[in-house]
């Protein structure tokens, strides 16, 4: 019994005796956020001026990675708000030498791993980024789905599973 009020004593004692954080600590570790600079527009005040990119352009300064067409069937397709459009079926070289996503699409149920009820959908490369294991529609909007026309199976050539592509990459 006289043990557990003694270890009590000292672990009280050695609490209060020695801060666990310095008082100088919390100084040294405070940074502040700059403002955004002054000779750059802010997003919504874009120069009038500068060219439009193109998707590619875009896709380029989003550090395009080599990946595995395999890899990519089967991941969710996410619009701006995270929310699951569809599911790549598969990725297909159309005949101007362009890499799409055929995503099967419908806009009440996108979530659905199912296919039945959605129509197929091109999705261009260059307009999506990967998040991991979910890839993300950062140029093709919800209303851009709603406006493409169906895939025609016709249009393209399926790659193979083990072929490689390039994939931007994105982040949130």
């Amino acid at each position: 019994m006289l043990l557990r009020p003694g270890l009590f004593f000292c672990l009280a004692l050695i609490c209060l005796s020695s801060p666990l954080v310095s008082p100088h600590a919390a100084e040294s570790y405070i940074q502040l956020a700059a403002g955004p600079a002054a000779d750059k527009p802010a997003d919504g005040d874009k120069d009038d001026d500068k060219e439009e990119l193109t998707p590619e352009q875009k896709m380029q300064k989003r550090f395009p990675q080599p990946v595995r067409v395999g890899d990519l069937i089967g991941l969710p397709v996410l619009d701006e708000g995270d929310s699951t459009i569809g599911y790549v079926r598969e990725v297909v070289r159309t005949a101007e030498n362009k890499v799409v996503l055929i995503v099967p699409y419908s806009a009440w149920f996108g979530w659905a791993r199912t296919e039945r009820g959605k129509r197929p959908v091109a999705v261009p490369i260059e307009a999506v980024a990967i998040l991991a294991r979910q890839i993300n529609a950062v140029d093709m909007g919800r209303e851009d789905f709603e406006e493409a026309p169906n895939w025609d199976a016709s249009r393209g050539k399926t790659l193979p599973v083990d072929d490689n592509t390039l994939i931007a990459l994105g982040r949130r």
